[in-house]
Order: structure tokens, then sequence, then C-alpha cells
């Protein structure tokens, strides 16, 4: 039996929504529609509305792959949830989905639903190479997709396609603006999202620019949960125990966290009810996060590789890996931090190893791998940067640089990242004793995010002429 609306009444789980889901307005639309969102963001929503708030009933786009609205129409929106540890798993009935569509298939529908009045937030999760950010900083106006975009065609290909149309809608009807919610893993993602936005209206319309500084806010958030790919066969599991299939099924962590600065635009959900957190800054949890948690992660999933493990529980468990990633977080990462009173480094570093330890998930690697050029800036540049202002190096973060470098080496199809093609390339240009000068040497591809000293530089060589760790 399908998951499906007609279903509910039959559905054997232990926890479920208690709202009438026909009688929520639509209230927020999602861009990017994946598991991280039904996993996180849709979690809080779910948690809003069984607390009694109304209307905010999301709207989940996804921009270009057909395969989550294939998932989640014939179901009416429905899904589960299930969070899994070594005490075992426990799945919820999720509602909040109400409407899926795919952006590159019907474009003026989510452009409409961006302008419906009833609609007062947009939330996002399409990664960090969904924002088309230069290397140095601003929108990328050269990429393909945001210059086609920019033609107004009236296929729309990026999120500030999709934005700018609906947002031109709005100030046409005389409506008011929207609250962007960025929940990527970037630093400072909403004034991210609302630089790269206004420079691309500031192409397309300047008036509107200005309509979107003046009524419009992209606070900064900081998300936080682990939610690895659905396998078939935890889909076959599920179906066995339940006793309906759920093709949408997204399968977590207990953990979560969102952290929001509280600058909206107008009304919000109650996404406190699920434990979210507003806040004045959300700056020291958004670092301890990209630093901490992120950077192990892409640490771990390059030296994993390396070292020809899958799983991200299996990496933290190899006694060699394992101290790289306890110094990568407490002796390089912490010390550039400015945590929160309730934040203590030690005790985060511990829960995090817990977390990745945890046998229930099956993380894999290269999942975590994809996209390098996009996240490594965020995750462990900065770290680089602090240290080297006291002639101090990283070495659990070179070692870690230079596993990525020898996982970018093969390039495409079999590196997923959407610099594969140019890294490849570097890579035959420059031969290992030389492509981490022109990566990130003096007038290297990453030179203006950071400027590898020479001894960086050769401790990068050494390790991509002998054995890694």
């Amino acid at each position: 039996m399908r998951l499906a609306p007609r279903a509910l009444p039959s559905l054997d789980v232990s926890e479920r929504f208690s709202y009438d889901r026909e009688a929520q307005p639509i209230g927020i639309v999602h861009l990017g529609l994946g598991a991280f969102h039904r996993a996180h963001q849709a979690v809080y929503t779910d948690a809003a509305m069984d607390a009694g708030d109304r209307g905010w009933a999301i709207c989940g786009v996804s921009l270009r792959s057909i395969a989550a609205r294939d998932q989640l129409e014939p179901q009416g929106g429905l899904y589960t949830v299930t969070e899994r540890d070594g005490d075992g798993e426990r799945t919820r009935l999720m509602g909040a989905i109400r409407s899926v569509l795919v952006g590159s298939e019907d474009p003026n529908t989510v452009m409409e639903a961006i302008a419906s009045p009833a609609t007062r937030v947009v939330t996002l999760t399409v990664t960090e190479k969904g924002y088309h950010s230069a290397v140095g900083g601003g929108l990328d106006v050269d990429a393909p997709d945001v210059a086609d975009d920019l033609s107004s065609g009236p296929r729309k290909r990026t999120v500030f396609g999709f934005l700018a149309d609906g947002l031109a809608r709005r100030r046409t009807a005389g409506l008011p603006g929207l609250t962007l919610v960025s929940c990527d893993n970037l630093s400072n993602n909403g004034p991210r999202l609302a630089e790269n936005l206004a420079q691309f209206l500031d192409v397309v319309d300047p008036a509107l620019r200005r309509w979107f500084e003046d009524k419009c806010s992209a606070p900064a958030t900081m998300v936080d949960r682990i939610v690895p790919a659905t396998t078939p066969e935890q889909v076959d599991a599920l179906e066995a125990r339940c006793g309906f299939r759920d093709e949408a099924a997204v399968f977590t962590e207990p953990f979560s966290q969102w952290v929001i600065e509280d600058r909206f635009a107008g009304p919000r959900p109650r996404w406190e009810a699920g434990g979210a957190q507003f806040v004045f800054d959300v700056k020291p949890y958004e670092e301890a996060k990209l630093r901490m948690l992120n950077g192990a992660h892409s640490a771990l999933a390059y030296l994993g590789l390396q070292r020809g493990h899958t799983y991200i529980h299996q990496a933290i468990a190899d006694p060699r890996i394992r101290p790289l990633i306890k110094r990568l977080m407490l002796i390089e990462a912490a010390p550039t931090l400015s945590p929160t009173p309730e934040h203590h480094c030690d005790d985060y570093a511990f829960r995090l190893l817990e977390r990745f330890a945890n046998p229930a998930l099956d993380h894999r690697l290269d999942q975590i791998a994809m996209d390098g050029s996009q996240k490594i800036p965020q995750r462990w540049f900065p770290t680089l940067r602090y240290h080297q202002k006291s002639g101090l190096q990283c070495p659990a973060i070179l070692e870690s640089l230079a596993a990525w470098l020898l996982h970018v080496r093969l390039g495409p199809p079999a590196v997923a990242d959407p610099l594969a093609e140019t890294l490849a390339t570097i890579w035959r240009d420059a031969g290992n004793k030389q492509v981490a000068t022109a990566l990130f040497g003096r007038g290297g591809l990453f030179a203006s995010a950071w400027t590898a000293t020479v001894a960086d530089l050769d401790f990068l060589q050494r390790r991509l002429t002998g054995p890694l760790l």
C-alpha cells in the first residue's frame, strides 16, 4: 500500500501530525526540495502547526530534478521521518508539505506561488553551488545558468531568476515583501543570499532591487542535522515494519538544531515549538558549526575515501583518522571561535564524535565529498587564515586538503563538483609537484580566499608525492 491521504486512518506509525492539512493555506515556498529539508525545516513547520500555528503549509519546489515530485506527489505530500541511533528507530508521519512543483517544468506556477498573497516566507536549501558565488565573492554573472536568467527568458534556472520574477509580481500587486530564509551551510548565508540577489536585480530591474532592500529581509541561520541519502533497502524495511510504502521517506539522527536571526519582514511560523532558537546574532553558532562539524565532516570524507572507507562511522573509527579529526576540531578550529556563554567547544567536539560514530545512519563519505570546491572555502580556509597570522600551520586541515586534491585528480564524471573539469585540467597541466601552488599559491585559483605559505605548499606537495597519514 502506497502512503496517501486516503490511507491515513489505517497507517501504523507511532507519531503523526494532529492538524487538519486541508485547512492549512500555503504560507511557505521552499526552493530545493531534498531530503535535508524534509528532515529539518519541514519538521519544525510540522511542529509549529501541531502546536496550533496556522497557515504555514509548504509548497516544495524542486528546481530541476523530478525525483522529489515523483516521490511526494502520489502521496499527497505525506512522508515519514525516521530517527535512528544505537537505541533503535522512531518514525513520525509528516504533513507540512501540501504542494510539490518542479521549476524546470512549470516555472510560471513556481513564480505564482512566490507571488501569492498567502506566501510570507521563502526558505532555501540549494547547497553552496546554488548561490553561484564567484571565488572572490559576489554573484558570478558569467556562470551559464545566471547568464541565461539575466537574459529574461521564460525558463528559469537559478533561485535568483525565480525570486526576481516572483518579487516583481508582488511589487506590481502591491503585496508586502517576503522573508528569505537561507538554510544552507554558508558563512553569513542570509546576507550572502541578499547580496547576490541584489546584484542580480541590479541588472534586470534596479527599481526592484530598491523595493527588495526596503520591503524584504534575509536573516542569517545555522542548520544542523545529519541526513544521509535514503537507500532502497531502508524503504523496504520501513514498509515491512509499518505496512505501507513511503517512497519519500527520510532517515536521520535524533539531533536537530536551527538557529535563526530574529529579523523577519512579516509574520513567521512558531518554529520554536520544534526547538528552533531565535537570536540576535547567529555568527557564533554558524562559525562553530562550519569550522568544527562541517570542517570535520569534509576531512572525514576525503581522508576516509583515501583509506578505503564507505561511511562516516567507519572513518571516525579509523585509528589513523580519529586523532586528526580531534585535532582539527579542538586545536585548529576551536581557538578561532568566539562561542556563546552556553557553548563549550570541548563538549561540542565530544558530542560531534558521538554523532559521527552513530552506526545506524550509514552516512556515505562520497555524499559528503560532493562539491568540495564550494564547501572547503567555508569550512577550512578561515581556520587556516587565523593561524597563518601567528605563523602556525594546521596539519590536520592540510592533510585533509591533500586528500581532497587526490580525490579531485580524476576529474569528471568520477568527481561530483562544479569545478571538476577545471581542477582536472590544473592537475594535468601542473602535475603533483605544482598543483598545490596552482590552486593555493599566489595567483592560484583559490588565492583570493586563502593564499598558502611556502611551508604550507611544501607540506601539501610532500603529501601528494608520498603517503598520506
